[in-house]
């Protein structure tokens, strides 16, 4: 299977979302930011596998969509919004929309690509395509 994870932006994003932390001042919640959830991927005998961390997802904000090729996992992490009378508060959980895309191999079934959502733990099984065997002809006397 092959991987292509495009983020180009990364580090800048990561860059920016520390500069914004460190001017916050004021005590209320930050902007809605973008995250990478983590994912693991693995091939078996009969499919690939594909395993993301989304803590604090619902799967009713996941999207998974599998067009010309390419496995696309995309979603949102909705933040809790509280009052501290305090005037402290610290948010290190980030929260906002994410995306991930994934190239499929020429082997993978999109047509029966089955996902479920459980404990914080989107698991995306992908099929295999019964391979096609070289048929061996044979030649006929004249």
């Amino acid at each position: 299977m092959t991987i292509v994870s495009y983020e180009p932006w990364a580090l800048v994003s990561r860059f920016q979302r520390q500069f914004d932390r460190a001017l916050k001042t004021d005590g209320s919640e930050s902007a809605s930011v973008s995250w990478i959830p983590q994912v693991d991927i693995h091939e078996e005998a009969e499919r690939f596998l594909v395993v993301a961390d989304v803590p604090g997802v619902e799967g009713k904000d996941i999207e998974i969509t599998a067009e010309k090729g390419v496995l696309t996992v995309k979603g949102e992490r909705h933040s809790e919004r509280k009052a501290n009378a305090d005037g402290y508060t610290r948010v290190e959980r980030a929260s906002g929309s994410f995306l991930r895309r994934f190239t499929l191999p020429e082997t993978a079934d999109a047509e029966a690509i089955k996902a479920s959502h459980v404990n914080g733990v989107l698991e995306i099984s992908i099929p295999k395509r019964a391979q096609e065997q070289p048929r061996r002809i044979t030649i006929q006397a004249a």
